[in-house]
C-alpha cells in the first residue's frame, strides 16, 4: 500500500508539471486599456508620477507620431497603442464643393483621402515596435477643425487591439503580429463633422455609438468576428433639424442598481441599454436642446453624471434605478453654469470637476450640485482630466498641463508646458505618464540614473 501510495503521488505530480508545461504564459498587464483608464472614469492609482516637466526636464523619451489623431493612448504590458490618420490634402476646390451650403465652412477642414493606421510604441524605450494600415479611404467627410480623422480611441485586450473610426470602419489588430484578424465597414452613418465616440468592450460585445445627422443607433459586435450582434436605434423624439442630432459620446458599461447597464448618451437624451441585448432599460431627457455631446458619463453616489455639450453645456445628474422614461422622477439636479462641451468631469470622492472649454474649472459637491468654488485657467481645452496620486492633471491645446490639488478651495500646484497641442487624453502607469500631442508622445517621469562604474580592481 505504501508503495502505490507514492506512485499515485508521484503520478499526479508529473499530471501537475505537464499541466503546468502546457498552459499559456499570462497575459502581460492590462494597465490602461480604454479611454479615461481602467475604469472608464480618468482615475490611476499609478504612483511615483512626476509633478513638473518641460521639454527639457523629466522627459524619458518623445517619439514622433506621424500623421494626425486625437485618440488617446492605450498600454498594455510593453505596448503603447494609438490610431492615426495619413492625409493627402484636398484642393481648394474641392474643398469649396465639399463645403457648400455649409455655415460652419471656416470650421472645416477636407482631405483627398486618408490612411487610416494603427501604431504601437515600446513602452521601456520609445521605438516603434508597429505601424498597421488599417483602412484607406478616398474623398473622406469633412472634419471639423478640431477633430482629426482618428480621434476615437481604441480599446486593448490581452492579445487584441480594437480600432473604431466611425463609419470608416472598425478593425481588430493582433497585438503581437500587428496582423489585422477583421474589418467591418458595413456601419453606415453621416458624422458630418467626422468620427468621435471611442468604442467600449464588455465580455465578448465591441459596442459603439453611430450618432449622425441621418440616423442614430448603437450597435454591438462579436468581437471575435466582427459580426453585428444587435442594433438598437435611439427612441427618444429629437430636434427636427438633422444637424442638432449627432453626438460623439462613448459608452460607459457599468453593473449598477443589480444588473449590467449600457450608460449612452446621445442629442437630447441619456439612454441606458442591456448591454447584452441593446433592450432600452430607461432614458431621461436633458430638457434643453443637446448635441454633438462629447464627454464621457461617470458614475458615483448613485448618479449618472452626463454634459449636453452644445449649444450651452448642460450637466445633470440622474438617479440609475428607473425604468422607462424617468426624466421626471430620477433627474437629481442640474447645473448650466461653466459646464464643458468637450472634456469630461471628473469625479473625486465627494467632489465633481468640470474644466469648461474655455478654462472655467468648478468644483460642486457631487451629491447635491452646489457650487464649492470657481477659478480660471489659461488656454482652451479638449482633452479629459486625469486624477492619480493625489493630484488632478488636466491640460489645455496649447501645450499646458495644470496640476492641482483636489479639495474644498482651488489650489494650483504646477504649470507645466510641452510643445504643440494636447488633444487627447494622458494615461497614467507607475512611474509614468504617457501625453500625446499633435507631433510626439511623450514618457514623462525621472529618468533611469546612468550605472555607477565599477571600482577598479587591484
Amino acid at each position: 500500500m505504501p508503495q502505490r501510495a507514492t506512485i499515485l503521488r508521484l503520478a499526479m505530480l508529473c499530471f501537475c508539471l505537464g499541466l503546468l508545461c502546457t498552459m499559456p504564459a499570462a497575459a502581460a498587464p492590462l494597465e490602461w486599456p480604454q479611454f479615461r483608464g481602467p475604469d472608464g472614469q480618468g482615475h490611476s492609482d499609478a504612483t511615483g508620477l512626476p509633478g513638473k516637466w518641460s521639454e527639457t526636464e523629466n522627459v524619458v523619451w518623445k517619439t514622433p507620431v506621424p500623421g494626425r489623431g486625437w485618440s488617446s493612448p492605450v498600454i498594455g504590458g510593453e505596448q503603447i497603442w494609438m490610431t492615426t490618420a495619413i492625409t493627402t490634402s484636398a484642393s481648394d476646390e474641392q474643398k469649396q464643393r465639399s463645403f457648400a451650403g455649409r455655415r460652419d465652412a471656416n470650421l472645416l477642414d477636407l482631405a483627398a483621402s486618408v490612411n487610416l493606421r494603427a501604431i504601437c510604441v515600446h513602452r521601456e524605450s520609445g521605438k516603434l515596435l508597429h505601424d498597421v494600415e488599417l483602412f484607406q479611404v478616398d474623398a473622406p467627410e469633412p472634419i471639423h477643425a478640431l477633430n482629426s480623422y482618428a480621434s476615437p480611441t481604441p480599446v486593448l485586450e490581452a492579445g487584441r487591439l480594437y480600432c473604431h473610426f466611425g463609419s470608416y470602419g472598425i478593425a481588430c489588430v493582433d497585438t503581437s503580429s500587428g496582423q489585422v484578424l477583421w474589418r467591418n465597414q458595413q456601419l453606415k452613418v453621416n458624422h458630418q463633422n467626422g468620427p468621435g465616440a471611442s468604442p467600449a468592450v464588455w465580455q465578448d460585445l465591441l459596442i459603439a455609438h453611430f450618432d449622425g445627422i441621418d440616423q442614430q443607433f448603437v450597435v454591438a459586435l462579436d468581437k471575435h468576428s466582427g459580426q453585428e450582434v444587435w442594433r438598437t436605434r435611439r427612441s427618444g423624439e429629437m430636434h427636427p433639424q438633422p444637424e442638432y442630432q449627432k453626438a460623439y459620446c462613448t459608452p460607459q458599461v457599468l453593473e449598477l442598481a443589480g444588473r449590467w447597464q449600457l450608460l449612452s448618451p446621445a442629442a437630447d437624451w441619456l439612454y441606458s441599454y442591456d448591454p447584452a441585448t441593446g433592450r432600452e432599460l430607461w432614458r431621461a431627457s436633458y430638457g434643453k436642446l443637446g448635441f454633438s455631446t462629447v464627454p464621457r458619463p461617470l458614475v458615483g453616489h448613485g448618479l449618472v453624471y452626463v454634459c449636453t455639450s452644445f449649444v450651452q453645456s448642460r450637466l445633470l445628474a440622474v438617479r440609475y434605478d428607473g425604468q422607462g422614461d424617468v426624466t421626471a422622477t430620477h433627474v437629481a439636479w442640474f447645473n448650466d453654469r461653466q459646464v464643458p462641451k468637450m472634456p469630461s468631469l471628473l469625479l473625486v470622492g465627494d467632489e465633481l470637476y468640470m474644466f469648461s472649454d474655455n478654462g472655467i474649472v468648478t468644483c460642486l459637491d457631487a451629491k447635491t450640485g452646489e457650487e464649492v468654488w470657481r477659478d480660471r485657467l489659461a488656454g482652451n481645452f479638449s482633452a479629459s482630466p486625469l486624477y492619480a496620486e493625489g493630484r488632478i492633471y488636466i491640460s489645455n491645446r496649447e501645450g499646458s498641463t495644470y496640476v492641482l490639488k483636489p479639495g474644498r478651495q482651488f489650489e494650483l500646484l504646477a504649470e507645466n508646458s510641452l510643445d504643440g497641442q494636447l488633444m487627447a487624453s494622458p494615461a497614467a502607469i507607475d512611474g509614468a505618464l504617457f501625453y500625446r500631442s499633435d507631433t510626439h508622445l511623450y514618457r514623462l517621469g525621472t529618468p533611469a540614473s546612468p550605472p555607477t562604474p565599477a571600482a577598479p580592481s587591484r
